[in-house]
């Protein structure tokens, strides 16, 4: 019964995804190329700022060891509040300086809020490799 619900299941999910794919696809095709360009152009600076997040903890792990050195916990909350701010003012950047709508907003929370998160375990990790 369990195999038989999982296939289901399954074929309901990859039924969901065919339709979303087709509606994104033809509205790709009705859009017109001013509404398009701005979409890849966004698509790249979000892409490039979540790169970013990714790789700053590890490449400025010089200064996870040093905060880890001093076993503080505000020190090292200052430290994750830097690098989170510090790609907020990025994120901010790359959109010149301006964010328009609620929506967008919501979306910007969302990503510094992951971004915060993100710092945090990697620093964690970053961290508990230095001991």
């Amino acid at each position: 019964m369990m195999d038989f619900l999982k296939s289901i299941a399954g074929k309901i999910v990859a039924g969901l995804v065919a339709v979303g794919v087709l509606a994104a696809g033809v509205s790709w095709w009705q859009m017109d190329l001013a509404t398009r360009d701005a979409l890849i152009k966004s698509t790249g600076k979000i892409l490039a700022w979540i790169g970013i997040v990714g790789v700053l903890p590890f490449v400025t792990f010089f200064v996870t060891r040093a905060v880890a050195k001093f076993e503080n916990n505000v020190l090292a909350s200052v430290m994750v509040i830097g690098y989170t701010l510090l790609e907020f003012l990025l994120l901010l950047w790359l959109f010149d300086w301006s964010i328009e709508g609620t929506l967008a907003w919501a979306f910007v929370g969302l990503g510094v809020l992951t971004a915060a998160l993100y710092n945090l375990l990697a620093c964690d990790w970053l961290a508990e490799k230095f001991d």
